[in-house]
């Protein structure tokens, strides 16, 4: 185990062979957070392709 260091998703210690997380489970909860759209990064929607102007292309 990591000293000093607790999994982001429970606060547990993290385990060498899971870092940053502390098992398995972890990993794959965040997994599926990334999966779900669950993490964002702020800033402006993205413009989305309608196929009407050739700006688009």
């Amino acid at each position: 185990m990591t000293k000093g260091k607790s999994c982001p998703i429970c606060g547990k210690p993290r385990s060498t062979e899971h870092t940053p997380f502390c098992s398995s489970r972890c990993r794959d909860r965040d997994l599926v957070k990334w999966l779900d759209n669950g993490y964002a990064i702020p800033g402006e929607p993205a413009k989305v392709p309608t196929g009407d102007d050739e700006e688009d292309l």
